[in-house]
């Protein structure tokens, strides 16, 4: 299953077709510009919609506007980056009637936590979030035993998550108010592998990127190559100038490497973040690394390192990935010797002999070696020795 996020005006159009109420709200993007008339005697709310969580805090969300000043709100957040907005009516109610939902669907059942005091401040409410699980054989008389939620509201969710295929559900905050329940905000992850089933209910155009929407010429290529793969392939720029580049490859260990980068107390260095897996080609494994090192070469950094690194592969090739991996570094190394570039390797899975003295070969002979090894060596520690290469004046 692929968890990809919905656009919020997606995710709210089809709960509130669920819970059988009017939804007001209206998108805003490059190709659906802004076209309709506003009332002038209301007040709206201009935010951000493209995937972006903490956005009050982040300045992304702008209460209170006129109609008159709705365009100039949506250009404020555009020079920002962004390029995918909501523009919804302005809801005036008392802080106390936040409330706090969200669903998760697990492999035995759902796991929902609730909260009587939502809002902005959830995070720092932690204690206050009650937790419960729901078999999925015993959906009725489990709703049934759950006072703190309304019934019908907590049904009518469970149906719209499964009736359109969400893998996640979070409403922060809802509020009950003249016996309507309004959704102030809502994020929705839904199975992308789902879309034949829901009759375009959603659909990949439905699909928000993370952060800033203004992508590098090297983020839109890694996108439109994973489009024409049946490979996994994703790649996020965090700091253009940053000082550590990442090449990973499967989810799981990915999200290892890049959490150990931060717990060592280097995470405002990461330049980027992303993965390919699923047994690409030599081709695709080529252009991934050629983009990569492409950002790279651009990093303004005093110093820099490349990890390239990931599990124990079932199904990849290493030997394949790696010839890929090395064309590109050929291409580069040039450039990559004259700034000083080491490069640090670990990784195992089908045919790693032969990728991992490959590499080893390449990157000697080319005056880039870091270090070159394979499951032999904890996952974790190839950060440890990049950072150790980059601490060396």
């Amino acid at each position: 299953m692929a968890r990809k996020r919905i656009s919020e005006f997606r995710a709210k159009t089809l709960l509130y077709k669920q819970l059988d109420l009017l939804y007001n709200g209206t998108q805003v993007t490059d190709q659906q510009p802004l076209i309709n008339s506003f009332n002038n005697q209301k007040k709206y709310v201009v935010k951000v919609d493209s995937g972006v969580k903490g956005r009050y805090k982040k300045g992304l969300v702008i209460l209170n506007q006129e109609a008159r000043h709705i365009l100039d709100a949506i250009q404020l957040l555009k020079d920002k980056g962004y390029s995918q907005f909501l523009i919804e009516e302005m809801q005036l109610y008392s802080k106390e009637d936040e409330r706090y939902i969200s669903i998760e669907r697990l492999r035995e059942g759902y796991k929902i936590l609730f909260s009587k005091s939502g809002g902005i401040d959830i995070e720092q409410n932690q204690s206050l979030i009650k937790e419960i699980q729901i078999p999925y054989d015993s959906l009725e008389d489990t709703i049934k035993s759950i006072p703190a939620l309304n019934e019908d509201f907590l049904r009518n969710l469970l149906t719209a998550f499964d009736d359109y295929h969400f893998s996640f559900l979070e409403i922060n905050p809802f509020i009950f108010h003249n016996s309507q329940f309004i959704i102030l905000d809502a994020a929705v992850e839904i199975d992308s592998t789902a879309e034949f089933f829901v009759n375009n209910a959603w659909t990949e155009k439905d699909f928000t990127d993370f952060g800033n929407a203004k992508k590098t010429d090297e983020e839109i290529n890694i996108k439109y190559l994973a489009s024409k793969s049946q490979a996994a392939f994703s790649l996020e720029v965090l700091a253009p100038n940053g000082s550590i580049f990442m090449i990973l490859s499967g989810g799981g260990a990915s999200i290892v490497l890049a959490d150990e980068v931060s717990n060592l107390g280097y995470g405002k260095l990461l330049a980027n973040y992303g993965e390919f897996s699923g047994n690409p080609s030599a081709e695709e494994s080529y252009l991934y690394t050629k983009n990569v090192l492409k950002l790279l070469l651009k990093s303004s950094a005093d110093k820099k390192v490349l990890i390239i690194a990931g599990g124990v592969a079932n199904f990849t090739d290493v030997r394949i990935t790696f010839n890929g991996l090395i064309k590109a570094l050929t291409e580069m190394s040039g450039y990559l010797q004259k700034q000083k570039i080491k490069v640090f390797v670990r990784r195992g899975g089908p045919h790693q002999n032969e990728g991992l003295e490959a590499m080893r070969a390449f990157l000697e002979k080319e005056q880039l070696l870091g270090v070159v090894a394979g499951p032999e060596m904890v996952l974790t520690n190839i950060v440890t020795e990049a950072i150790t290469e980059l601490k060396v004046k």
